[in-house]
């Protein structure tokens, strides 16, 4: 294919993913309220006795009801966009490598659906509980609506990244570019990165957050250790001979 057909393609994948994000926002309207009451769910279990949300601008509640119905279309068609990425890098792979396709799919949403599920049962349940710990008499935790849920997206998207790792190394795996060896080897580096990492990614510059996406980094990467040494190409008498 030529660079403009590349680039033809790339409009088309783009485009299919846009109308997929649009017929999943327009389902997720239908149950908006539910959605939402189930995003906050977390923040209001976690805020002390008598603390509630608050909003000080006319259409900042409204605003955020559209925000949450795009991110859950956008959640909805995940695995119909995971699949347009596959379609646009498919063309330049060898046979064996396009039978990848339906572990790509399956392994990159399930990853962003756990990410998404750590973030929503853990990680900011349990950092609003720290955030509020300093409500006092003399100090009131009033939270504001979207300052909270501009967080909570920002947590969302960065750990629904982070738990890519096991689908990254097992493809990495599968075309024989990293080890199991290799990652065991390098762990005290990867250790290292990971907190780096987290620091870069963290929304907020608190030591708790860093922590909060630090922690399942580490442990994705000894899953990715296992996964990469379960999936390995095994060397046959053949292939030795």
């Amino acid at each position: 294919m030529s660079f403009l057909d590349h680039l033809d393609e790339l409009r088309r994948r783009i485009v299919n993913s846009c109308i997929a994000i649009a017929v999943g926002v327009g389902a997720t309207f239908y149950w908006i309220d539910q959605i939402f009451n189930f995003i906050l769910a977390p923040t209001r279990s976690a805020l002390p006795a008598g603390v509630k949300l608050v909003y000080t601008q006319p259409g900042e509640a409204f605003s955020l009801y559209i925000t949450i119905a795009l991110i859950a279309g956008a959640v909805i068609a995940s695995p119909f966009i995971m699949l347009q990425v596959w379609l646009f890098i498919a063309p330049g792979l060898y046979l064996n490598e396009k039978r990848m396709a339906i572990p790509f799919v399956l392994l990159t949403t399930v990853g962003f659906l756990g990410g998404a599920a750590f973030n929503h049962y853990i990680a900011f349940r349990y950092l609003m509980v720290f955030f509020g710990s300093f409500n006092t008499p003399d100090l009131a935790f009033m939270p504001k609506l979207d300052d909270v849920f501009g967080l909570y997206s920002k947590m969302l998207l960065g750990l629904g990244l982070v738990f890519q790792m096991p689908a990254v190394v097992y493809f990495l795996a599968r075309m024989r570019l990293v080890t199991a060896r290799f990652l065991f080897s390098h762990i005290k580096y990867a250790v290292l990165i990971i907190f780096v990492v987290a620091a870069v990614i963290t929304p907020s510059g608190d030591m708790m957050t860093q922590g909060i996406f630090a922690a399942p980094m580490l442990g994705l990467y000894l899953l990715s250790i296992i996964i990469a040494w379960a999936v390995a190409p095994r060397r046959s008498k053949t292939d030795d001979a």
